[in-house]
């Protein structure tokens, strides 16, 4: 948990860490920093307000040149010229979806070998030059937030939901239960690749979408633990002396039921991530160039003799969905009764 914590807090850094925009330009007494201004822009809700990190090279004295600059060409260049001029570069100068068209990117560089301009690739570039130990690093990002927006979410819904159809029965249990049941009975798959087929998918739409089918789950665990919490003394007691029903759900049987809802969460979080995946491989997913493990998956299959676009996606794949599995089964067995019994 430690691990995959720390890694989470750190991709929202990346921009500073892993980016083909410098960190710091001086030219002619004048300071900027795009990978800064990258930065702000990643933020959600201020993201929006923060200016472009999109400088021309015409700003740094290539005359004419609209597009934008290549930072690690001006340092090259200045450093040579000995130009008091400089750039501070981040500490991986490579951009998630920078591809040929960047001086010095080439297809299919293999792993720990220099590309055209001389410049190590750990895990090498893909078939149009993007280079995949940036994008493998920025996917990583995507996916947590991904999986853990929809888990909170599902959670948000399920719980009251589960809790309601539990607690007091009745035709509100039974009129739920149909409601599940045509839910469960729909191929959820299907539908959002319908949806997506005619509607450009978003990071909001997609999670909206698995949003819609993930809560089941979760209400159904919730509904069998009130259920079942309902009739115990201390509900009968709380009952008797007047305590508002909305106290009775949250302060009494909410805290008897953390067990399934703590020991679910890491589960529902692999079941994000794999559903994000699976969709970005069929096509379905986020729209390029979005920085995707399920597209890497895909290009890599489809360059099966280029080893490592295969490998390092299904490696960085593996070892978050272990580490997240391993926390979840941590979980189950700090609440696991038999631990601690003399009857094992």
């Amino acid at each position: 948990m430690v691990i995959l914590l720390a890694a989470y807090a750190l991709s929202f850094f990346l921009p500073l860490m892993v980016n083909n925009k410098a960190l710091l330009v001086s030219y002619n007494g004048e300071w900027s920093s795009p990978a800064a201004r990258d930065f702000f822009a990643s933020l959600p809700l201020i993201g929006v307000l923060a200016p472009s990190s999109f400088d021309p090279a015409e700003k740094y004295g290539e005359v004419g040149n609209q597009a934008e600059a290549n930072y690690r060409v001006l340092q090259s260049k200045w450093e040579e010229a000995g130009s008091e001029n400089y750039v501070v570069m981040p500490l991986y100068p490579f951009g998630p979806n920078e591809d040929v068209t960047v001086g010095g990117n080439e297809k299919f560089v293999a792993p720990f070998e220099a590309d055209g301009y001389g410049l190590l690739r750990p895990f090498g570039t893909d078939d149009v030059g993007r280079d995949v130990l940036s994008r493998m690093a920025y996917g990583f990002q995507v996916s947590m937030s991904f999986a853990l927006l929809i888990a909170i979410l599902e959670y948000l819904i399920g719980i009251p939901i589960g809790a309601v159809m539990g607690y007091f029965g009745g035709y509100i249990d039974l009129i739920m239960q149909r409601v599940m049941e045509i839910l469960h009975s729909l191929p959820f798959l299907f539908l959002i690749i319908i949806i997506v087929s005619f509607v450009e998918p978003t990071f909001t739409l997609l999670v909206s979408l698995l949003v819609f089918f993930s809560w089941l789950g979760i209400a159904t665990q919730m509904r069998a633990q009130f259920y079942r919490e309902r009739s115990r003394d201390y509900v009968a007691a709380a009952v008797s002396i007047g305590v508002p029903t909305r106290s009775i759900l949250i302060k009494h049987i909410l805290p008897n039921t953390l067990v399934p809802i703590i020991t679910f969460f890491p589960f529902a979080l692999v079941g994000g991530i794999s559903a994000l995946v699976s969709l970005d491989y069929l096509g379905f997913g986020l729209p390029p160039p979005t920085p995707s493990w399920g597209q890497m998956i895909g290009v890599g299959l489809s360059n099966i003799t280029r080893y490592w676009l295969v490998v390092v996606p299904f490696g960085a794949m593996f070892l978050t969905l272990t580490l997240v599995v391993f926390i979840g089964e941590g979980i189950r067995e700090a609440f696991d009764p038999k631990v601690f019994s003399r009857l094992r």
